[in-house]
């Protein structure tokens, strides 16, 4: 059996699941008996999980990484999102990777020669990164003190999720008692309520999986562009997808799409803007001829995890198509520079009158409304939580032009800590 299989199959997880097995939606605030305490998993397996990966982890270490690394057959070998490595071969830092799609691209659009290196990346789900992702579910610590407080964070958090549809709800707050995993524990909460895992038969495990992937590709060490900032966009896009007038006409695939497209919308995010990109000749600016360079990075990761992942590989190969181009089409409408092309149609369509919820197409195009407002809602949340968001895109843009004058480019607009404020900032940004 695959190494990986061994520690984290359905039965090690407290659950063996079934193939086809009925997971109904359950109302807001309430959760089937076998989520009761960790979600999707029972605490004393995961502890029991967890201690044999650890030991596991432990031998390991003292083993040659070569040697690993090599049994792609025990690790599985995943082709999604890769991370380029360099000439010594040693895996680059995050904030220089991009997906194995824009890699097999990037080559695709030179001519022999022009990259130094061609080798064929691919990104092995290694035992750290999931035992890192193993603390998803419950804060694991040996005191029993700190256990105890764990628990109680993890009651805190569940009660938090009984409110998630309301605009008040404190997203910092949540990542905090989630253990800075709010991301995956609010989409698994949201798909369960919206009927999603039952009608679209997911495998728990593999959307778990798919999420962890999700979260761990954003960068935490940017003060914005980070996992908080997906969950809080995908908070608010749960909250617009809510609305009667819209929710009337959502089918499922309209709300899978518009929750998979938020949670994604800026993974692997940089921490600099498209300028930046383009005036330092980034190779993503080059691979996406400077156009919409961010949002089709973002893109492009999402569908490698997909299909890294496997989340839907069960579905039918034209549905799948149809699902990678419409997150595109959503991700993609997030680039800033696009901001007036949706209100002037947007503008047209209500002085008309001619938005028909019925229609596919107009549904889409109100997916891609509310996603752009789920991103820049930041301003209209509470005081303190719009503040908290205010301080992070301004400490994330002074960084940016730190680095602008480290380099002697010219400091982008904005990004002038020692001439643009936090007020002229918002102002200029919304």
């Amino acid at each position: 059996m695959p190494v990986l299989d061994r520690f984290f199959n359905a039965t090690e997880l407290g659950r063996q699941w079934r193939t086809g097995e009925e997971l109904m939606p359950f109302p807001m605030g309430s959760l089937p008996s076998y989520q009761q305490d960790t979600l999707a998993w029972e605490l004393p397996e995961m502890i029991r999980m967890v201690k044999l990966v650890w030991k596991s982890t432990s031998e390991l270490r003292g083993t040659k990484q070569k040697g690993i690394l090599e049994n792609e057959d025990a690790l599985g070998s995943l082709s999604g999102d890769a991370r380029v490595r360099g000439q010594t071969g040693v895996l680059s830092e995050r904030r220089g990777s991009y997906p194995f799609i824009d890699f097999r691209l990037l080559n695709s659009t030179t001519h022999s020669g022009e990259l130094g290196t061609k080798k064929k990346v691919k990104r092995l789900l290694s035992f750290q990164r999931y035992f890192h992702a193993s603390r998803l579910l419950c804060g694991i610590v040996p005191q029993a003190s700190l256990y105890l407080l764990d628990e109680d964070y993890l009651g805190q958090a569940r009660h938090m999720l009984s409110k998630v549809g309301m605009w008040d709800f404190d997203i910092f707050l949540f990542d905090r008692l989630t253990n800075g995993n709010s991301l995956v524990r609010l989409l698994c909460h949201l798909f369960n309520v919206h009927g999603l895992i039952h009608h679209f038969q997911l495998d728990m495990v593999t959307l778990h999986r798919f999420l962890v992937m999700v979260q761990e590709d954003y960068h935490s060490q940017n003060p914005y562009h980070n996992a908080v900032h997906a969950a809080d966009v995908t908070q608010a896009m749960h909250c617009y997808l809510k609305e009667p007038k819209l929710a009337n006409f959502l089918t499922p695939l309209d709300i899978m799409l518009g929750l998979l497209a938020a949670a994604a919308h800026d993974v692997d995010h940089p921490g600099v803007n498209q300028p930046f990109l383009i005036k330092t000749k980034h190779h993503l600016a080059s691979l996406y001829q400077n156009v919409s360079v961010l949002e089709n990075h973002h893109w492009r990761s999402t569908i490698g995890m997909l299909r890294e992942s496997g989340l839907l590989a069960h579905l039918p190969k034209e549905m799948i198509q149809d699902i990678e181009q419409q997150l595109g089409s959503l991700i993609l409408a997030t680039d800033i520079n696009r901001q007036n092309e949706f209100l002037i149609r947007l503008k047209a369509h209500l002085d008309n009158q001619d938005l028909r919820l019925e229609d596919a197409h107009d549904r889409h195009f109100m997916l891609q409304i509310a996603l752009k407002c789920a991103d820049i809602c930041n301003p209209c949340r509470l005081w303190e939580t719009s503040k908290q968001w205010s301080e992070r895109v301004c400490e994330e843009f002074y960084r940016q032009g730190d680095l602008e004058q480290k380099f002697e480019l010219e400091i982008s607009p904005l990004c002038n800590q020692q001439k643009d404020t936090i007020p002229s900032i918002q102002i200029g940004k919304t």
